[in-house]
């Protein structure tokens, strides 16, 4: 019997009005896509007077046009009126795309941590995890998961991490050799992925200097918690 997958948008209600729930372990496009059917569904479950929404996103933050699909989504239901949108542990909701962003904890296996920008993550990524950025990712930890750097198509994106054991890169659309065929003096110790010629090389951190000469300009970038 197959694996019953749950729920990645649950619904609560409260004496308040409804709490909504999103999965922070799933793609927010397949959470939008749940969103949608659930709201355009069970139109009677909708009917009825204002009533207030909380959407909790867990340690997920959204950049300003995810938040804008999906308050067009609550749009359809005008009775369902949106009073917060709020990350875990207080942090702000909304990705700031400003310089890197500093975020700790392990990305266990099944997680899928997305980012807008450069990521710094102070932690692991285990096997099955998965780390995805529009920029490049700094792993300040063990990288044993996947991680996919320059999501957008920036071919300029690195991926570096204290201990370089990925199940898999990828730098915008290319991606790394099967981890068997990984030489194992290439992930001794801090290194960094990058793109060279159409593939994917690896190298110790020293020497990313040389070879991204523009990585001096990121030292005044503001890092926030």
């Amino acid at each position: 019997m197959g694996k019953v997958l749950r729920p990645g948008v649950t619904i609560k209600g409260t004496k308040d009005g409804l709490l909504f729930l999103l999965d922070e372990s799933r793609p927010f496009s397949a959470i939008l896509s749940e969103l949608k059917y659930k709201l355009e569904n069970a139109s009677n479950l909708w009917d009825g007077p204002d009533t207030r929404v909380w959407i909790k996103l867990g340690n997920r933050q959204i950049t300003r046009e995810e938040e804008k699909e999906m308050r067009e989504l609550f749009s359809a239901r005008k009775n369902l009126i949106i009073h917060s949108i709020e990350a875990a542990n207080g942090k702000p909701y909304l990705v700031d795309n400003r310089g890197i962003q500093m975020l700790a904890g392990t990305v266990r296996s099944g997680q899928v941590l997305e980012h807008r920008g450069d990521l710094l993550l102070l932690g692991d990524v285990n096997p099955g995890g998965n780390v995805r950025s529009t920029g490049s990712i700094f792993v300040l930890g063990a990288l044993r998961g996947l991680a996919h750097a320059g999501g957008e198509g920036d071919e300029s994106a690195i991926i570096a991490a204290s201990s370089l054991h990925p199940t898999q890169l990828r730098i915008a659309e290319v991606v790394s050799r099967p981890p068997d065929e990984w030489d194992e003096s290439e992930t001794s110790g801090m290194n960094f992925a990058y793109l060279v010629n159409g593939q994917i090389a690896v190298d110790k951190m020293h020497q990313i200097s040389r070879i991204r000469p523009d990585i001096h300009e990121w030292k005044d970038h503001r890092f926030k918690a």
